[in-house]
């Protein structure tokens, strides 16, 4: 397993992996991922996680604006044939080490309250995260948003 920055011939391998989790449409992905690849002062991070040379997971975070070193990761998702052997708590701990060293504070990131995502939220408080924040219906009726955090220190 290897984790780095992601490039640009990892894009179509990543949309594959959306297409398995259904994290996001991945026609969006290209566009998402597109200021990262071609900016070099872009603040954004866009890690690939790899095994045997092939991308299987990845992760996004932004810093939040008008917030002194907070951060907040807007997508992880691995390949659905490669979770339960730990890649996602690789590529999230990764992603704390990497802000840890730049001087960040905490990183955040936003869930949904549904059932769907119960295994989601157990992988973050897994993973050291605690519940901060349950905002109602936020996603849709019935479908709250949940923030967990966590300290950088």
């Amino acid at each position: 397993m290897k984790i780095r920055p992601t490039m640009r011939d990892d894009v179509a391998a990543l949309q594959e992996v959306l297409n398995g989790t259904e994290l996001f449409p991945s026609e969006m992905l290209p566009d998402m991922v597109n200021s990262f690849l071609s900016d070099e002062e872009s603040s954004e991070i866009w890690l690939t996680c790899e095994v045997d040379g092939n991308p299987v997971g990845f992760c996004y975070a932004v810093p939040e604006e008008l917030a002194e070193g907070a951060w907040n990761m807007l997508a992880i998702a691995v390949l659905p044939t490669q979770q339960g052997g730990g890649l996602g708590s690789a590529i999230s701990m990764h992603l704390e080490t990497e802000l840890k060293e730049r001087g960040q504070r905490i990183l955040i990131v936003d869930t949904s309250g549904t059932e769907e995502f119960k295994q989601t939220r157990e992988f973050y408080r897994k993973n050291g995260y605690t519940e901060e924040a349950r905002i109602r219906d936020f996603w849709a009726t019935g479908d709250d948003k949940i923030v967990f955090w966590k300290s950088l220190n």
